[in-house]
């Protein structure tokens, strides 16, 4: 055995021992989030705390350092190999962590658990000054995040996003929403001025919640998630989180009086869960074991949330269950009048319940208000003015509560500034995958139509999910579909859409 290679497997055995601790703090966050009592939340805080400072101290070590020097004075691999991937992305990892101190670590995680449960409360209260002072906490946190890792004549915002995805900047982004956003404002127009309304009150009749949980289970199974790997419980915001190899979990939340939220939302994190559940288990721990950023997960799940979900072909093959499971609120309703409702198009006031064309205006705000909280041209303490001006400037509508406004989303709370705009990309992302897999696998639409999702399951397993971080984000995209990055695939499946639904 050389001394790289010998060196190489001591990396390995290193970053699998930092995983593991990760791991352990996930199943901590999963439980905070869930099943948690409400006064366990200070010491959930510190229990955290603790934990992120351990992590730290692991994939910090020098040795770490060392044997990422010795691995890159030598050139055994290949650059596209698993193992050169392995060691780029780790030196990456490895920079950003050790220009954290770990005090700073450990209150960025303490002050995340103590938000998140006060944002639950503020947001069932609608008071969104019982919120503001963590919001205060955490936005100074960010700020000396960002400070720390240093932006090299970029945004402060810029080293907050690349946590997210790798090597992106608010530049970058700006430059892939801004075409989108053009487009959009006159499809949205076009579908406004079309005066046709869709009766979306079916969709708000009765659909008892375990007939809910039992059909969105049903149907994340028929696309791939694994229950014998995982599960699904329920959360005050949805989410997905993989434990480690053989245990993943998804959350969703129910509304009786509202079909769509919890089976749409379950279906997004199933997206999730499906990419976590691909990830190749030899490699746990690695970065090609790990998924190449928060863009290309998100279009994971938002493709089989949209793409597939709220196809006509998906609907072809699972509407009379749904009727079946739901005779009160849908046996009289023809199948063409419930599509046409899931696929309405109007502007409202939450993101995760958002149609596809509006949806990515709701991230572009995000985007716009947390670059302005980190540079400082925004204090927390005008936030929830500022949103409401901006959503009413986007939207034409005004959120008539908190709730529904700037306390809708868990994500500042949790500390996530930079999370926001990858669901846009993921969007964009999503878009180029489905042209691919639809040129390569022959006609998808006729695969779900008749119940057959292990094609594209597959697909996806193979072309994105097994390959971790083996490339950045722009490069699989280069290297799956040979294409860069554009909005218009995505404006294209849009307008191709809704054009068929609105006589556009």
């Amino acid at each position: 055995m050389s001394a790289s290679v010998k060196a190489y497997d001591e990396l390995i055995t290193r970053l699998k021992k930092a995983a593991l601790l990760r791991s352990c703090s996930a199943i901590l966050e999963w439980d905070e989030q869930t099943y948690l009592p409400p006064a366990g939340a200070g010491h959930r805080a510190d229990q955290l705390a603790l934990m992120a400072g351990m992590v730290h101290q692991e994939a910090t070590s020098p040795e770490i350092g060392d044997l990422l020097q010795e691995l890159e004075s030598v050139s055994e691999w290949e650059a596209d190999s698993i193992e050169q991937a392995n060691i780029r992305e780790t030196r990456h990892e490895y920079d950003r962590m050790t220009k954290l101190p770990r005090r700073l670590v450990e209150e960025l995680s303490r002050v995340a658990t103590l938000s998140h449960h006060a944002w639950v409360k503020a947001r069932q209260e609608n008071q969104f000054k019982d919120f503001l002072p963590w919001l205060e906490q955490m936005i100074d946190l960010k700020r000396e995040q960002a400070a720390a890792l240093g932006f090299q004549g970029q945004k402060a915002y810029d080293a907050l996003l690349d946590e997210y995805e790798p090597g992106a900047t608010s530049e970058m982004i700006e430059q892939a929403f801004s075409p989108l956003r053009n487009e959009l404002v006159k499809l949205v127009a076009a579908i406004h001025d079309s005066g046709i309304s869709p009766d979306v009150s079916i969709l708000t009749r009765k659909y008892p919640v375990e007939k809910q949980r039992e059909f969105s289970i049903s149907a994340a199974e028929k696309i791939g998630f694994d229950f014998h790997s995982g599960r699904l419980d329920i959360a005050a915001h949805p989410f997905c989180t993989g434990i480690g190899p053989g245990d993943c979990r998804l959350t969703t939340r129910y509304d009786e009086q509202h079909f769509p939220g919890a089976f749409f939302g379950t279906l997004h994190e199933a997206g999730h869960g499906i990419y976590e559940q691909g990830l190749l288990k030899e490699y746990f721990g690695t970065p090609v074991g790990s998924s190449t950023s928060l863009g290309i997960h998100e279009s994971q799940s938002r493709m089989w949330e949209n793409l597939v979900g709220r196809s006509r072909s998906f609907w072809d093959c699972f509407y009379q269950s749904a009727q079946a499971q739901f005779p009160e609120a849908l046996t009289n309703v023809s199948q063409e009048d419930f599509y046409r409702a899931i696929n309405d198009v109007r502007p409202s006031y939450i993101r995760v319940e958002a149609d596809e064309v509006t949806y990515n205006l709701h991230i572009m705000l995000r985007f716009e208000l947390e670059q302005a909280l980190i540079a400082g041209d925004l204090q927390p303490t005008d936030l929830e003015t500022a949103w409401n001006e901006k959503f009413t400037e986007y939207f034409g509508i005004t959120p008539d509560t908190p709730a529904h406004g700037c306390l809708q989303d868990v994500h500042w709370s949790a500390g996530l500034i930079g999370y926001f705009p990858t669901y846009a990309l993921g969007n964009m992302y999503a878009a180029h995958f489905f042209n691919a897999a639809n040129r390569e696998l022959g006609g998808l639409d006729e695969l779900i139509s008749r119940g057959e999702f292990v094609p594209l399951k597959e697909w996806l397993n193979q072309k994105i999910h097994q390959q971790g971080k083996r490339y950045r984000a722009n490069r699989l995209l280069e290297v799956v579909t040979g294409e860069s990055l554009s909005h218009e695939p995505l404006v294209a499946q849009l307008s191709r859409k809704y054009s068929e639904l609105y006589n556009l």
